[in-house]
């Protein structure tokens, strides 16, 4: 009969996996969170653009500093510049966000922007 020893390298390299996968979604939360307000913020910019026809430049940009504010966005989301042109109707804003890594922060500048023609 012959008998195998089984060497414990399998459990450690499972837990080293493990560590690994759960320190990368730790920490991409983080940067996905940002990503994810940037485009609700911007989709909501581009609802605002849709309805801007029935709306003042400066009711836009209140309703718009109010969503950044519920979005927990910096203060810099909050000056939204809209532009008229013709039938054209422009809404942007830039803010910078801070990414913190382990080892690593980095500041994005984001720049939202909606335009439509009505």
């Amino acid at each position: 009969m012959v008998t195998r020893t089984r060497r414990g390298s399998g459990r450690a390299g499972c837990l080293v996996m493990l560590a690994i996968v759960a320190a990368v979604g730790y920490f991409g939360l983080g940067v996905g969170s940002v990503y994810w307000n940037f485009y609700q913020y911007r989709d909501r910019m581009q609802a605002e653009a849709r309805f801007a026809a029935s709306r003042t430049d400066g009711v836009i940009k209140r309703r718009l500093a109010l969503y950044a504010d519920s979005l927990g966005l910096p203060e810099g989301a909050k000056n939204v510049r809209v532009r008229r042109v013709q039938k054209r109707i422009s809404i942007w804003t830039e803010y910078y966000e801070l990414i913190e890594l382990p080892f690593l922060q980095k500041e994005l500048l984001l720049s939202p922007r909606a335009e439509w023609t009505f």
